[in-house]
């Protein structure tokens, strides 16, 4: 039986509809905390919303790779610190986000990028404890602490986004059985989420990656070739292509979007490559 639902908190006065991202950058007067931006995916994100004017706090587990970061947008032009954060831990997640609104005066958007992705065993029942406890805590349960300490920073800023970010492993079979339930139940929480936090003006969505060329792939070139050959687009993607979904996403061209999940991932999940080649003997 579903459980009956809380009443609706009142509804804040919401701006006008607002002026095309045309007239200026998007991110001006913004800024953003992003988890596991030392790198990859969350790296790129951090440099496009600073390129776009946002105030940026890197976070990473690893500091230095965050400073690496936060560094490289800072050379440019852009406004970025960096700390470490790690997103298993509650203590850890609410200093990241009281740095953030301490050092910008505000918090307007939070990126969930960090995560755990343990390998299988090939067999089921000789996975450990271990590793799928830790990847729904990273993977989930981080992007769970992060948006309950920011959510009333957010819903101060009067323009709040979330956004989540998760993978074609929660749609559809890919393997890594810990991970992928994780990018499941976030993509679950996306929904509740922001039908719990929309009266409130926070948005939140979430962008589902297909294979992306990051350091989880280093040395697997002749892989990725081969997988690029299931993508109806030919390729795999670049972390500039969710870095500019997440943009989209954050940004008020996405006003009136909340609780979707954006597919980025080259049209992978909306045709099946593997069984037409094997038709055609390919």
């Amino acid at each position: 039986m579903t459980p009956p639902r809380p009443s609706r908190p009142s509804r804040p006065a919401h701006p006008a509809t607002p002026a095309p991202s045309a007239a200026g950058p998007r991110f001006d007067g913004h800024a953003a905390l992003i988890t596991g931006a030392g790198r990859g995916i969350g790296a790129a994100t951090a440099r496009r919303l600073a390129a776009e004017g946002a105030q940026v706090l890197v976070t990473d587990l690893d500091g230095d790779r965050a400073e690496r970061t936060a560094a490289a947008i800072r050379e440019t032009g852009g406004t970025a610190e960096a700390l470490p954060c790690d997103v298993g831990d509650r203590a850890s997640v609410e200093a990241a986000v009281a740095h953030a609104v301490a050092r910008f005066g505000r918090l307007d958007v939070l990126v969930n990028n960090a995560y755990s992705c343990s390998s299988d065993l090939p067999l089921f029942e000789d996975e450990p404890d271990e590793a799928w406890e830790r990847d729904l805590d990273i993977s989930l349960s981080g992007p769970y602490r992060c948006s309950r300490a920011a959510l009333p920073h957010l819903i101060a800023s009067g323009r709040g986004a979330i956004v989540n970010i998760g993978s074609v492993n929660g749609e559809q079979d890919f393997g890594n059985h810990g991970y992928s339930a994780a990018k499941a139940g976030l993509a679950s929480l996306t929904r509740t989420l922001a039908g719990h936090a929309g009266p409130r003006g926070v948005r939140v969505n979430l962008v589902a990656p297909g294979t992306v060329r990051t350091d989880a792939w280093a040395g697997q070139d002749v892989a990725l070739a081969r997988v690029s050959r299931i993508y109806p687009l030919g390729r795999v993607g670049e972390p500039e292509d969710i870095a500019s979904a997440v943009a989209f996403l954050a940004s008020r061209d996405a006003a009136w979007i909340t609780g979707t999940t954006l597919r980025v991932d080259g049209g992978l999940t909306a045709t099946n490559y593997g069984f037409q080649h094997a038709i055609s003997g390919e």
